[in-house]
């Protein structure tokens, strides 16, 4: 027997070379989120031209139905709405963007962290928590933004920072130096410092990526991944459940107000 860093191997054992994989170097072809890149960048360019400046806001018709709305007393968006059934904006808005800075910065780092977390946990896995963190994240805003227009990734793209703080840690490597503790903290000061931007959309896809990501991790653990995926389907659900009953809840009746703003949720 040969004595190895790893323990006592056999000779013919101890000449082969162990082939160590991290998070980053696993090969697999990162399929969902380059489909989801490319899904916001032909949502993006469905709004029109509006949205090809750096720091304006887009106002086309594409924006204002599909972006995330609880309920307004603007003249344009009465009867609009999460409240008055028109559930798909609790999913279009997080494929939405008002700007090239936007765009811009929440696909760089949706392909950061989309390029290290799915070959680690797998596409469905990876295609799931994106799912969940988008769905709470919509929660999230429309708790603290119910009446404005929101827009942006950024809800699901926080997600994948929690998850990726879920990951990081559960391989012993500390948070601050992998870098994924520096972003979400850098990011969350933004958040809240920084006037036109949901915060509650961010916090909400942030907990609730950590969250699928450490039921995953459990399932992992316990060898039990399909309730694992099942809980977190259910957290998806809970999410949907409680956009329209927070949206239900601050309906309010048209009064002619201006028009209403627009909230977006850029990291």
């Amino acid at each position: 027997m040969t004595t190895t860093p790893v323990g006592m191997r056999c000779p013919e054992c101890a000449k082969q070379r162990t082939k160590v994989k991290r998070m980053r170097d696993m090969a697999t072809f990162p399929q969902v989120t380059y489909a989801l890149i490319a899904i916001n960048v032909i949502a993006f360019l469905a709004e029109g031209g509006g949205v090809f400046s750096i720091s304006g806001g887009a106002s086309g018709t594409v924006l204002r139905e599909g972006a995330l709305l609880g309920s307004s007393e603007s003249p344009g968006l009465v009867g609009a709405g999460v409240a008055h059934g028109q559930w798909w904006r609790i999913i279009t808005g997080g494929f939405l963007h008002e700007n090239l800075l936007h765009i811009g910065f929440n696909m760089w780092v949706l392909y950061y962290l989309g390029t290290m977390l799915e070959p680690a946990l797998g596409r469905l896995r990876f295609a799931l928590i994106y799912a969940v963190s988008l769905l709470a994240g919509s929660l999230g805003a429309l708790l603290v933004s119910p009446h404005s227009l929101t827009v942006g990734a950024s809800g699901a793209v926080f997600g994948l920072m929690g998850a990726a703080a879920v990951e990081v840690r559960a391989r012993q490597i500390p948070l601050m130096q992998s870098g994924v503790g520096s972003l979400i903290v850098l990011n969350l000061i933004i958040s809240f410092t920084l006037p036109g931007i949901s915060w509650g959309g961010h916090l909400g896809g942030l907990i609730g990526g950590a969250l699928a990501a450490a039921l995953m991790r459990l399932g992992d653990r316990y060898r039990n991944q399909a309730l694992a995926l099942a809980a977190c389907v259910l957290i998806a659900a809970a999410s949907v459940g409680g956009s329209f009953a927070v949206a239900k809840s601050s309906e309010v009746e048209p009064v002619g107000a201006g028009p209403a703003t627009l909230v977006s949720p850029e990291p």
